[in-house]
């Protein structure tokens, strides 16, 4: 029940995700929609403010930071470029910012809960200057280390420790195309499709400098699909729920990437 002037208090919003199930303790990634929570006073830095009550003083909340503009071959960089000359496309790439973790907003696309996130005192944040994640808690600094350029979200990525610590993934009105998580299944593929990538960082010394290299190409289209037919066969692995007035799904990681795996295999190639 919202207060009287129609606003979520962050009370509210921690009672929410508590009769969700959200655990003290846990490691939670978040993919949300500020806008689809409702009225509440400094939206997103209130949801994040109910995130990390529900999980108390022990647990840890991550978010996805990326930043796909900052990639040549992304959907993204190609919409924005589609019309420019040679001489226009390349003025354009030569005045896109070097990716700075420390500095570097996330993507739009991703949401001001995640940037939100990045931003809270503490936070640390994965190195990958195209898929990075930000962590706040006890256990964001090891869960956020050694996140390989070519591993964008596969084994040598944040995806894969949240996997391995029995991390759950909370999805605040978002598509199951957003499920991030559904990537790990895709590495574990039998050779897996490879496309080359190239990203504007800032090198040792702080200098611009663009890096390329060959890394899986990542699909979301299926996963809509996939995620019906997973949750249909398992109608005990997501638990739903409502935070303000956005519908939620929450669901553990490693259990729905393990179907997801087995669900590309039977997949015709």
């Amino acid at each position: 029940m919202a207060l009287e002037a129609g606003l979520y208090s962050q009370e509210e919003l921690t009672d929410h995700l508590r009769m969700l199930g959200i655990r003290e303790g846990e490691i939670l990634l978040v993919q949300a929609s500020a806008r689809a929570v409702g009225a509440v006073r400094e939206r997103s830095r209130t949801v994040v403010a109910a995130l990390r009550q529900a999980l108390g003083p022990r647990g840890t909340l991550v978010a996805y930071t990326a930043t796909p503009e900052n990639s040549t071959t992304s959907l993204l960089h190609r919409l924005a470029t589609r019309a420019l000359g040679p001489a226009e496309l390349h003025d354009f790439r030569a005045a896109m910012l070097p990716h700075d973790p420390a500095t570097t907003p996330a993507s739009p696309t991703m949401g001001r809960i995640a940037e939100e996130i990045r931003l809270q005192p503490g936070s640390v944040r994965s190195a990958h200057p195209q898929t990075s994640f930000s962590a706040v808690g006890p256990r964001a600094e090891e869960l956020m280390s050694d996140h390989a350029l070519d591993c964008h979200l596969g084994d040598r990525s944040p995806v894969r420790r949240l996997y391995d610590e029995g991390a759950r993934v909370l999805l605040v009105s978002v598509p199951w195309s957003c499920c991030t998580v559904f990537h790990l299944a895709e590495y574990w593929q039998p050779d897996p499709p490879m496309q080359s990538y190239a990203t504007v960082v800032k090198d040792d010394r702080g200098a611009r400098q663009w890096v390329g290299f060959r890394a899986p190409s990542l699909e979301t289209g299926h996963f809509e699909r996939m995620a019906a037919d997973i949750t249909a066969e398992s109608p005990d692995l997501t638990a739903t729920g409502r935070l303000g007035d956005a519908a939620c799904v929450l669901m553990p990681i490693a259990e729905s990437v393990d179907m997801a795996a087995k669900w590309l295999l039977n997949q015709p190639r």
